[in-house]
C-alpha cells in the first residue's frame, strides 16, 4: 500500500472521499466565451483561463483581446471550463486531429480516419476485476475501433471493427455509470482506445453527477491539443508504453513517430495527474523495447509513477505473420525484463 500512496496520492484520496475528481471542479469554473470563435482562438482563451484555474485564482472578467470571451464568476450563459473543453473537442472533429495520424477528416461530415469511429458505439461496459488490485473493481466502458493495428492485438474483435458495438445517448452512459457508482473504484474509459471518443466523454462527463475518478486507459498516441483538453479533467493515466524505439511502432503497430510521441505524451500525462504504465513484454522484443522503454520512465518519471511489467503476450490476430512474435513469450524473457525493471528501482504493481 506504500507504494501506491506514493505514486498515487490524489486518486486515493477521491476513493477516500476527501476530495472530488477532477472534471467537477472544471463544472464549477465559470467561463463566457464564444463557440463561433475559431479553434485557435478558443483554445487560446482555454489555455489562459485553465492556467488561472489550475493557479487556484478564482474566475473573473477580463477585457481584451481573445480573452474578452474568457471570464467570469457571475456569468449569464452559465457557461464552464468543461464546457469550453466540450466545445474545442467538437471543433476538432472538423478536421480530426484527436491522434497523432492527423487524418484530418470531416468526421461531422460522416467521413471516416484510419480508425474508422464515427459515431461512438460502446461494445461493453462492466464492473472489472482483472486490473491493476488499486482500481478494481473498475467500471470499465470499452469503445469499438482505435487508432492504433497492433498486429497482435489481443482485442482485435473490438479495435479493429469500428462499427460493432452500440451506440448509447450520452445520459444513458451517465445513468449507467450513477447505477455503478457504488460498487466501482472508478470510471475506466478504455476500447480499443478511448482518444477517437474524446468530444462523447466530455459529454458524459459535462451531464455526469458521478463522484468517481476518471481513467483515461490508452496507448497515449494522443495530439498535444487532446492532451490539453484532458488537463484536470483525468484523475488517473492508465497507459501502454508498447515499444523502445519508432521502428518497432511502425512494423508492429502502423503508426508513425512512436517514441517520440509516446515519451512526449507520458511527460504531459506526468505533469497532468498520476500515472499507471503498463508495459507489456513481446517476445525477441526485451533489448530493443522493454529495456529501452524502462529506461526512460525511470531517467524521466522515475518512482513516482506505478509500472506494471506484464507477461500477458500471446500470439493473437496476425501475429503468426511476424516470426519474432509467433510464439508465446518465454518466463525468461519476461524475467530478464521485471528484473531490469527492479534494479531500476522503479515502483513495480505486484
Amino acid at each position: 500500500m506504500e507504494e501506491i500512496e506514493v505514486a498515487l496520492p490524489d486518486y486515493i484520496s477521491v476513493l477516500r472521499k476527501e476530495r472530488q475528481p477532477r472534471f467537477k471542479a472544471l463544472k464549477a469554473y465559470s467561463v463566457d466565451f464564444d463557440p463561433t470563435q475559431s479553434f485557435d482562438v478558443l483554445m487560446e482563451v482555454h489555455d489562459k483561463v485553465l492556467s488561472r484555474f489550475k493557479d487556484g485564482e478564482p474566475a473573473r472578467r477580463t477585457s481584451g483581446g481573445s480573452e474578452k470571451h474568457a471570464v467570469a464568476t457571475l456569468n449569464k450563459s452559465g457557461q464552464t471550463l468543461l464546457d469550453l473543453k466540450l466545445a474545442l473537442a467538437g471543433k476538432m472533429l472538423d478536421s480530426c486531429r484527436l491522434c497523432e495520424r492527423r487524418c484530418g477528416v470531416d468526421r461531422t461530415n460522416g467521413q471516416k480516419g484510419r480508425c474508422g469511429v464515427l459515431e461512438p458505439r460502446i461494445s461493453s461496459e462492466f464492473l472489472h476485476f482483472g486490473e491493476e488490485p488499486e482500481l478494481v473493481p473498475s467500471y470499465t466502458i470499452f469503445f469499438s475501433g482505435c487508432t492504433f493495428e497492433c498486429v497482435f492485438c489481443q482485442n482485435c474483435d473490438i479495435s479493429q471493427y469500428p462499427s460493432r458495438g452500440e451506440y448509447f445517448a450520452p445520459k444513458v452512459v451517465a445513468d449507467l455509470i450513477a447505477r455503478k457508482e457504488p460498487s466501482a473504484r472508478n470510471v475506466n474509459w478504455v476500447g480499443g482506445d478511448p482518444t477517437s471518443n474524446l468530444e462523447f466523454i466530455l459529454e458524459v462527463l459535462s451531464i455526469s453527477a458521478t463522484n468517481l475518478p476518471q481513467v483515461w486507459n490508452s496507448n497515449m498516441y494522443l495530439t498535444e491539443e487532446t492532451m490539453k483538453l484532458l488537463d484536470c479533467v483525468i484523475d488517473l493515466y492508465l497507459t501502454d508504453f508498447k515499444y523502445g524505439n519508432s521502428n518497432c511502432g511502425e512494423r508492429l503497430s502502423k503508426v508513425k513517430d512512436y517514441w517520440e510521441v509516446i515519451t512526449r505524451n507520458h511527460m504531459m500525462a506526468r505533469e497532468q495527474a498520476e500515472v499507471i504504465i503498463r508495459h507489456l513484454v513481446l517476445p525477441h522484443h526485451v533489448d530493443c523495447c522493454s529495456k529501452p522503454a524502462l529506461d526512460w520512465i525511470s531517467q524521466n518519471l522515475g518512482n513516482g509513477v506505478r509500472v506494471n511489467v506484464m507477461a500477458q503476450y500471446r500470439p493473437m490476430y496476425q501475429a503468426s505473420d511476424y516470426p519474432e512474435i509467433s510464439k508465446s513469450l518465454k518466463t525468461a524473457e519476461f524475467l530478464e525484463a521485471r528484473n531490469y525493471a527492479f534494479s531500476l528501482g522503479l515502483n513495480l504493481v505486484e
